[in-house]
């Protein structure tokens, strides 16, 4: 059975995944460190997990299998994922795989040591329609490869 766990802290498209999976009937955990407001509907879960702070993160790659996918912008998270064979997709429709997480990672970590010396500001542009539409294309293809 397939199933969606979603990094909710900041992630921009939540609305877009419950109506993928309300369309296939798949069930979505809304994972957090704080209640966030979801849809009244036995499909969607919201998910507390209170602690440190990447108790959401360890919550949900103790509960992942191979048949789920994952929704996060967390690098690190998506890392831990792929390895326990989750599918595993950025907020703007990426996916993470075996054979880019760890250039993502790497990608990651320069990217953090040139903010901490100054050299760039800032972070990922912020999502626009076609962004949006990407992420719905390739939740609507990973969901299709994991009914096969």
């Amino acid at each position: 059975m397939i199933q969606i766990y979603i990094d909710a802290d900041g992630c921009p498209v939540k609305d877009e995944t419950y109506k993928v999976a309300a369309r296939y009937q798949i069930k979505v955990y809304v994972v957090a460190n704080k209640y966030l407001t979801v849809p009244l509907t036995p499909l969607v879960e919201m998910v507390v997990v209170p602690g440190k702070f990447d108790a959401a993160d360890d919550w949900i790659v103790e509960k992942i299998t191979n048949r789920d996918i994952v929704i996060t912008a967390d690098i690190l998270l998506a890392e831990r994922c792929v390895k326990k064979q989750a599918r595993v997709m950025g907020p703007k429709g990426n996916e993470f795989t075996e054979d880019n997480v760890g250039m993502a990672v790497a990608n990651r970590e320069l990217m953090e040591n040139l903010r901490h010396m100054g050299e760039m500001r800032g972070g990922p542009a912020p999502m626009d329609k076609k962004a949006r539409s990407q992420f719905l294309g390739k939740l609507d293809q990973l969901i299709q490869a994991l009914k096969r």
